[in-house]
This record gives C-alpha cells, structure tokens and sequence, in this order.
C-alpha cells in the first residue's frame, strides 16, 4: 500500500444528512488536496450509527441514497470508500444491508455488504439487516484492497462466532488490504480488545489492514476514533486521535498514539464522559445543564464534567440543604462552583418539606418515620430541579453512580431524575477515582469532598456504609455479577462471602423495575444497564 490513502475519522450525527454530506464532502477535498487516491469513512457515516428503527422508514432510506449521489459527485480524482445502508435488490429476508459505498469517477463503483451482523450487547443489526454472502476485491494501481464493515474483522479463532471468515475469503480473492470501516463503541477495554482482534486477523492471513472508526457520542453510545494503519505483522504504523475528528494518512509522520500507555484506564473514561455529555447536547440543539449539588463527590464530579463539556458560563448548581445536610457539604459545594466559575442558587427544603409532612399527616397517622420521609427529601429535590429546568431552559444531569443504580440506592422521581445519566456506568470506587484525576494538576474539587464518608445526608449522621457494604467490596461484587457474569458459586469460588452476595445479587434483581425508569446513561463499561444488559422486570432468578 505504497500510494497515499486517507482515514476520516469524522463526528457525524444519526440522521442529520445536510452535516454529515457537508463534512464528508469536506474530507474527501481535503484528502484529495493532499495527492490522497483513496480517503475511507467510517460505519454508516451517511446517516450515522446507530440508526435503529429509522431504518424502517421510507423516507430515511431515500435520503440516504440521495446523500450517495451528492458525495459521490465529489469522487473524481480520488475514490471514497463510506458507509450507508443500501437496499436488498433481491426482495429475499430483510430489505437492507450495512454497506460501503466504492465512489469513483464522480459515481457508485459498486457496493459491498456487511457480512457478520452483530446482535450482542448494545447491537441490534440483524433486526434490520441481511447478512453478505459473497465476496469481491477491488484495485487501486495494481494494490487490491478488501472491504470488511466492523463486526466482520471479529471472527478469529479466539472470538469465533460465525461460520465464515470474510478476511480468509477476502484474501483468497488477493487482497493485501482490508479496509476496515467500524462503529465500534467506547468502553475502557475495547482498543486493547480491538487490537488483539484485529493483529490476530492481520497475521493469520497476511494482510494489512486500514480501520477507520467513528468519534463522537450518539446518546449513550460514546465512540473514541483511535483508527489506524497496521501492517501485515500486526503492528500499528500510524495511529488517529482518540475523543477527537483526524484525518490520518498512511505516509504521514505522525507516530502511534500509544492508548494504553499514554492514557490511564480513568483518563480514558474521563475523556468519554466529557465528548459524551457535549455530544448530547449539542446534537439535541440543548446549550445549558444543571446539577443538584450535594457536596457529595458525585455531584461534584458530575458538574465539573459538565463543565469541561459544556463551559462553566452554561452550568448552574442548585444546592438544596435541608436539616440534615452538614454545614461543611454545603461549603464544599459552594466552594466548588467558586472554584469552576460556575453560577449556583441556594434553594432550602426545609419548609417544602415539612409543608409535605403536614399535608401527609392524616394519612400517615399512627406510622412511624422511616425511609418514606427520606426519598420524601429527595423528591422534593427532584421537583425542584425539574422546575428549575423547566423554567430556564436547563437539561438536568443525572448525578447517580453504577453502584447504586446497581443495588436501588436512589428514589424513582427523585434523586433518579434527568435527561441524561452521566455516572450511571461508572462505579462508586472509579468516581473517587476520577475526582483524583480531576485533581492531579490543582484542586479543582474541594479535598474534603473526597475524603469525607460517603452520605445521602437524609437522616441524622447517616453513611452510605449503613445501608451497604463498603464500596470497595461492593463493587467487586458487581463487577464480578454484571461485567462478568459469573454466578455465586464461581465469585464464592474467588472467596466472596455467600451471605454477603446472596444480598447484593438480591438487590440488583431486584431492582430492576427502577433502573427502566433512570435517564440514558453513558455507557463506558462493556456491560452498562440499558441496551447493554436488558433484563426481565417480573423474572424470578
């Protein structure tokens, strides 16, 4: 592959046709301004991934194929290789494939399909599409190249899931190159699992290979770039951004980026989380976010993160004390939007709630207080960050983390409220984590903040280590329980105590029912609550 190809790895938005044409067409001028005979773009680039049931509409298929022929005009002098749907002549199973377009000579050269539909996880494509059958090259100056669509380059002998091999057939029909087109979404394991897939591909069957990724948060689903060249040796020569647009070369000096050494595993999720929240708002078309501050390090993390993402001049925190809220939290989270430059208000419950205790009193009667009068506290709260939002404009971030969603530690209209979950896939003991990264150059979240016991502040000296075990312990049982899905006979196995995951195994089966009603969550992990795990409500396991 001595000629110059191009990688685009480009932040396009699901369904936004007028954008997504505008910045391909852009790419591929830039690509050809630099003598580029090729320039590639990623999984469903046209209309963006993923798609899901707008797949089903006439009217979004029609504007992906007129979204075609407008790039394709741009085709001349250099040939585009881009991903869209494309129809399923042959009216047998479904009525699209997940294809990429060869443009060339100002025209569609031809279309290759998706051949290994994948529908774990968060993937869903054999709902809409039919899987390719057959296989065909095609060449740029005597170099032949092989076009494989993500999933494709995933069957290896260590990740066998199909019966068909399209980096065997591909090579079989004499391709040097594989073109690589993928949606492969973030989470903190997947470039080193990427990279052993696709080495194991490239060595197996003597071929290099060019992987253009997408970059950029479509919901919860957060894509981190990282493309790359890499050779037959299975070594990456040249290396895209991660979190951000690139326009890699294959003769370009620009050095591998190095993922797992440059950045720690909680940079990484720091980096996605910040690229997911701006992402979700700017391509909703919402320009403001508000956070209820606690003084708790979730909520403090939450806004600088929203910060980060959205600048602080568009970030309100809404602390909201009540008589069990230590004069210490509400300092530290006064503190900490001085130290952002954020706005905050000052909103105390107490009367609310009392005036709701009042109201409540009849029915009550005779009913000591117990956990009511608590998730009363934080729906009072909740209210009053709806309104908030209601009445500014503002979205309401979601400020709880995995680990309680996990076991039911929040209340449903309450402290569960918002349009978007930003810790809701990121472990109790990681957020303590990112607030130290957070802090690594200064003192961004106030140390106290960090270091004090964890607290809903719902009732008189109450801790978190009340209701739960300690979060080091609890979520190595989740991790164990929903990432790896291991039983309680393995983890009793790996020396948990039995009692101790017959309750927390409980309290996340059980609470299920809740974690239908949360907000989407970004998702970090390979197995995040939503798309990722679906789960029975009313099942018995």
């Amino acid at each position: 592959m001595n000629d110059l190809v191009a990688l685009a790895q480009i932040n396009v938005h699901v369904g936004n046709f007028e954008t997504n044409v505008k910045k391909i067409v852009s790419q591929i001028t830039k690509a050809k301004s630099k003598g580029a005979s090729l320039v590639v773009f990623p999984e469903l680039a046209v209309c963006g991934y993923p798609p899901r049931d707008l797949l089903e509409l006439e009217d979004f298929i029609i504007s992906c194929e007129e979204a075609i022929q407008k790039i394709a005009v741009f085709a001349r002098g250099i040939e585009v290789v881009v991903g869209a749907p494309s129809r399923n002549a042959k009216k047998r199973g479904k009525g699209l494939f997940n294809s990429a377009y060869h443009l060339k000579d100002g025209r569609i050269e031809d279309i290759y399909h998706k051949s290994l539909l994948p529908d774990y996880d968060v993937f869903d494509e054999q709902r809409y599409f039919e899987p390719n059958k057959s296989f065909k090259v095609f060449h740029i100056k005597g170099h032949c190249f092989g076009v494989a669509i993500c999933e494709d380059l995933w069957n290896t002998e260590q990740h066998f899931l199909y019966d068909v091999s399209p980096a065997k057939e591909l090579k079989r029909l004499g391709a040097q190159t594989i073109i690589n087109i993928a949606a492969s979404p973030f989470s903190y394991e997947q470039n080193d699992h990427r990279l052993q897939v696709l080495k194991e591909n490239a060595v197996k069957h003597d071929l290099s290979i060019a992987y253009c990724n997408h970059i950029g948060a479509q919901t919860e689903l957060i894509f981190d770039g990282g493309s790359f060249f890499m050779d037959n040796k299975g070594e990456v020569t040249k290396q895209a951004f991660f979190f951000s647009e690139d326009l890699l070369f294959n003769t370009t000096t620009k050095l591998p980026q190095k993922y797992a050494e440059k950045c720690s595993k909680t940079a990484l999720i720091h980096d996605a989380l910040v690229l997911g929240i701006k992402d979700y708002f700017r391509k909703s078309n919402f320009k403001s976010a508000v956070v209820g501050l606690s003084g708790g390090i979730d909520s403090a993390v939450t806004l600088v993160l929203a910060a980060r993402a959205l600048g602080a001049q568009n970030v309100l925190g809404v602390l909201m004390p009540s008589a069990f809220s230590s004069s210490h939290s509400i300092d530290d989270a006064k503190d900490l939007a001085k130290r952002l430059n954020a706005d905050h208000a000052v909103i105390p419950i107490e009367d609310t709630f009392s005036s709701f205790q009042k109201d409540l009193a009849l029915i009550f009667d005779g009913k000591s207080p117990d956990v009511t009068e608590e998730n009363l506290q934080a729906r009072v709260r909740g209210t009053l960050l709806m309104a908030v939002s209601n009445k500014m404009g503002h979205i309401l971030l979601n400020t709880s983390n995995k680990s309680e969603a996990a076991v039911g530690y929040g209340t449903l209209y309450g402290d569960m409220n918002g349009g978007l979950s930003v810790l809701g896939d990121v472990y109790k003991t990681e957020v303590f984590r990112l607030a130290k990264y957070i802090n690594k150059e200064k003192e961004v979240i106030p140390l106290n903040t960090i270091v004090k016991p964890p607290s809903a502040e719902l009732r008189p000296d109450q801790k978190d280590s009340d209701s739960l075990p300690d979060y080091t312990v609890l979520d190595a049982v989740l991790h164990g329980y929903i990432e790896g899905r291991k039983s309680k006979q393995q983890m009793v196995a790996l020396g948990f105590d039995e009692a101790l995951l017959d309750e927390v195994f409980r309290l996340v089966n059980l609470t299920e029912y809740k974690r239908y009603q949360t907000p989407p969550t970004l998702r970090i992990s390979p197995k995040s609550f939503g798309m990722g795990r679906r789960m029975p409500i009313v099942a018995k396991y």
